[in-house]
C-alpha cells in the first residue's frame, strides 16, 4: 500500500516525480496478481497525477475514456489499501463506478462516449448554475470510434468551459510531421509564451483598433498554424488546440493543465504518451500486456498457460475457409488478438480489416461487402456489437444480406464485469428480421456451425460462444435444431452453450437422487427450434430452461409462449436466468453460483419442483 497524500494540490513537482514512480510499481504488483489493464494505466499515470493536481475529482467530474485507464485514479481517490481486491467478485471493479467513489464522475467500459459525456455535465453545471470543472480523458484509440467526433463536433461548437485530453500512445492519430512542427509546438506550450498570449488578448480587446488588430493577427497566425501543425481539425471544431506535449514530464503537463484549465470555452490538450511506458515487457509488447492475466513480474511471463479457446478454433477455420473461398473476408473491430484473426491477418491480408473501435461502421461495410458478392465475417464481442444494433436492423437484415458474426465472449466473461459482460445479444439478435442465431457448445460443433454459416446458409447469421475453452461435452450434434442428449422421464432441462455441461452434470445428480430428467440442447436459439424440445416436453410435462441471458426477451421466455401458442400443456415451468440485473464482476463460476445455474443450484432447484410432484405421485413416469 502506497503513502498517498490526501490532497496533490500542494505537493511539489519532485514529490510528484516521485509518487509517479511509486504508482507505477503498484501497478504492476497490482495486475501481476489479479490481471486487468497493465500497459494502458503505465502509459497514463503522469497524466492522472498531473489531473489530481490541477483538479479535485470530487467536485470536478474527470470522464475516462476508455474506462480501463482509471487504475492510478483509484489508488489516488482512496482505493489504494483495496486494491488486492481488484476485479474480484465483490471487491473494485477495474472501470470508473460511481457506486464506489463520488470521485468516479461516469460509469464507463465502452470506447469514444467521454467527450458527449463531459458535454452533457458542462451544460448542467451551466443550467443548473453549479460550479464544477467537466474534464474528458481520451485514450487507447478511443479517437477510431465514430462517437468521439460526434462530441467533439457538439462539443467544440457548444462553447461550454471543458477540457479534452487526448492521450496519444500511437493508437489514435498520427504523429506530426517535420521538425518545424515540433519546434513550434515547444514553443506555443512554454509558460512564458502562454503568459504573453494572455496578456496580448486581454489588452487588445480594451480597445476597438486593438480588437481589430487582434483579429488580424490571429488569421495570420491560425494560417501558419495551419500549415505547419497537425491540429487545424479541432480548432476547425471550435476547440482552443494545445500541444503536442510530452505526457510523461508531470511538472510540464501539470502547468498546462492550469493554464488551460482557466481559459474560457472548450480546450483541447494533445498530449503522447508510450503505452506500457516504465515497465519493459509492456513497453516491448504493449498489445500483449493491454489486458493481462497473472504473470511474473521480474520477467512478464504468463504463470497460466493459456489453454485452447473457441475464438482461436474459429479464427483457424476462418484461415482454413479462405484458402478454399477466395470472397471470404474477416473484419473486426480493434480487436485482432482476441478474437483470434492473427493467423486470418498474417496469411490474408489483403482480405482481413481492422476499422478501429468503430463498430457500427463495421458491420455497415460488411453490408456494402455482402451486397457486392464477398462473404464478410465480422469477428466481435457480445458486448461490442450491441453498439451497432441499428446497423443490423437498417444496413443487414432490411436486405437480408449474408454477413456472419462470430459473436465473441457470449455470457458471463467474469473479472471485467458488468460493462464487458455478453449478456444481452441473445435478446436483441432475436429481433433482427431473417437471423440465424447459433449456440455451439463444443469446438467441434463450433466449426461445424461456422462452416455452415459462410458457406451453406442465407441471410445474417450470428454464431455465439464464450471467452473460455469447451466443457466435458465434446461431441458434435450442431447439425440439427435441437437435440435430445440425455432420455429421462420426470422434467426437461433444456439449455445451449456450453451451460449444457451443468445440465448433464445435473441429471447425473438427480438421478441418484431418483429424478430422471431429460436434456435438451438447443443449437438454434433464433428461430426457436420445435420438434425434439416439443415431443420432450409432451413426455415429462415439466420443463426447466437455464440460460447466461437477461430475462427479458430470454430463449425461456419465448419458448414458453411458443408453447403455449402451440397449445402444450406443462405443469411446471421454471426459467433460470441473469433476471433483470446485470451481473457483476467476478470469475464466471462465482456468477453461475450466484446466479443459480451451476449444476449444483440447478440440482437443487429440480429437487424443489419435480421432487414434489413425485412425493405426491404425479410423476409423469
Amino acid at each position: 500500500m502506497l503513502d498517498i497524500p490526501s490532497n496533490l494540490h500542494h505537493i511539489t513537482d519532485a514529490e510528484a516525480e516521485a509518487l509517479c514512480e511509486s504508482l507505477r510499481h503498484r501497478l504492476v504488483e497490482v495486475t501481476s496478481q489479479h490481471g486487468g489493464h497493465l500497459a494502458s494505466n503505465l502509459g497514463a499515470v503522469e497524466l492522472t497525477v498531473a489531473l489530481h493536481r490541477v483538479f479535485a475529482p470530487e467536485r470536478d467530474r474527470i470522464v475516462f475514456d476508455v474506462g480501463h485507464q482509471c487504475y492510478c485514479h483509484k489508488m489516488l481517490t482512496g482505493r489504494d489499501g483495496a486494491m488486492d481486491t481488484l476485479r474480484t467478485f465483490g471487491g473494485l471493479s477495474g472501470f470508473p463506478k460511481p457506486g464506489e467513489s463520488v470521485c468516479d464522475a461516469f460509469s464507463v467500459g465502452h470506447a469514444s462516449t467521454a467527450v458527449s459525456v463531459a458535454l452533457g455535465m458542462a451544460h448542467a453545471r451551466t443550467i443548473l448554475g453549479k460550479n464544477y470543472r467537466v474534464v474528458a480523458l481520451l485514450g487507447d484509440g478511443a479517437l477510431t470510434g465514430g462517437l468521439a467526433y460526434e462530441g467533439l463536433s457538439d462539443a467544440g461548437g457548444s462553447g461550454e468551459p471543458l477540457m479534452v485530453i487526448l492521450n496519444d500512445n500511437g493508437m489514435s492519430i498520427t504523429q506530426s510531421v517535420g521538425g518545424v512542427a515540433e519546434h513550434l509546438a515547444r514553443q506555443r506550450l512554454k509558460p512564458q509564451y502562454l503568459s504573453f498570449k494572455r496578456g496580448y488578448r486581454k489588452v487588445m480587446n480594451a480597445f476597438s483598433l486593438g480588437r481589430h488588430l487582434y483579429r488580424i493577427t490571429h488569421k495570420i497566425k491560425t494560417a501558419v498554424k495551419e500549415t505547419l501543425l497537425p491540429c487545424s481539425l479541432f480548432e476547425d471544431m471550435g476547440f482552443t488546440y494545445l500541444g503536442p506535449v510530452d505526457g510523461h514530464d508531470v511538472k510540464g503537463l501539470t502547468r498546462l493543465m492550469t493554464y488551460a484549465r482557466d481559459l474560457e470555452g472548450p480546450v483541447l490538450l494533445h498530449v503522447r504518451t508510450v503505452k506500457g511506458k516504465g515497465y519493459a515487457p509492456a513497453e516491448a509488447e504493449p498489445d500483449r500486456f493491454h489486458g493481462v492475466g497473472r504473470f511474473d513480474p521480474a520477467t512478464g511471463k504468463a504463470l497460466t498457460a493459456s489453454g485452447r479457446d473457441f475464438s482461436h478454433t474459429a479464427g483457424d477455420l476462418l484461415c482454413e475457409l479462405a484458402k478454399e473461398e477466395p470472397r471470404l473476408c474477416a473484419v473486426t473491430a480493434a480487436m485482432q488478438p482476441g478474437t483470434g484473426l492473427d493467423g486470418f491477418a498474417r496469411d490474408f491480408p489483403q482480405r482481413f480489416f481492422d476499422v478501429g473501435i468503430a463498430e457500427g461502421h463495421a458491420v455497415t461495410m460488411c453490408a456494402g461487402m455482402a451486397k457486392q458478392g464477398l462473404i464478410p465475417v465480422f469477428a466481435v464481442y457480445s458486448t461490442f456489437l450491441q453498439r451497432s444494433y441499428d446497423m443490423l436492423l437498417h444496413d443487414v437484415a432490411l436486405q437480408g444480406l449474408h454477413v456472419v458474426f462470430c459473436v465473441d465472449r457470449a455470457g458471463m466473461v467474469g473479472e471485467d464485469g458488468e460493462t464487458h459482460h455478453g449478456v444481452f445479444d441473445v435478446g436483441f439478435l432475436d429481433t433482427i428480421p431473417g437471423m440465424t442465431v447459433l449456440a455451439p457448445a463444443s469446438f467441434a460443433e463450433l466449426r461445424a456451425m461456422l462452416k455452415y454459416a459462410v458457406c451453406e446458409a442465407k441471410g445474417p447469421v450470428a454464431v455465439r460462444y464464450p471467452r473460455s475453452g469447451e466443457g466435458a461435452y465434446t461431441a458434435d450434434s450442431g447439425r440439427e435444431p435441437a437435440v435430445c442428449l440425455r432420455e429421462g422421464r420426470d422434467i426437461t432441462l433444456v439449455g445451449y452453450g456450453t451451460q449444457i455441461n451443468a445440465l448433464l452434470e445435473a441429471a447425473d445428480r438427480l438421478e441418484g437422487e431418483g429424478i430422471s430428467a431429460e436434456v435438451v440442447k438447443l443449437n438454434t436459439i433464433t428461430p426457436p427450434p420445435r420438434g425434439v424440445l416439443f415431443e420432450s416436453v409432451k413426455k415429462t410435462g415439466m420443463l426447466l430452461i437455464a440460460e447466461e441471458s437477461m430475462d427479458h426477451n430470454c430463449v425461456g421466455r419465448r419458448v414458453t409462449a411458443d408453447l403455449s401458442l402451440h397449445g402444450i400443456t406443462t405443469r411446471k415451468i421454471t426459467l433460470l436466468n441473469l433476471g433483470d440485473k446485470i451481473p457483476p464482476q467476478g470469475t464466471v463460476e462465482q456468477l453461475r453460483r450466484m446466479n443459480g445455474l451451476d449444476a449444483e443450484s440447478i440440482v437443487q432447484r429440480v429437487k424443489e419442483v419435480a421432487g414434489h410432484e413425485k412425493a405426491f405421485g404425479r410423476s409423469s413416469g
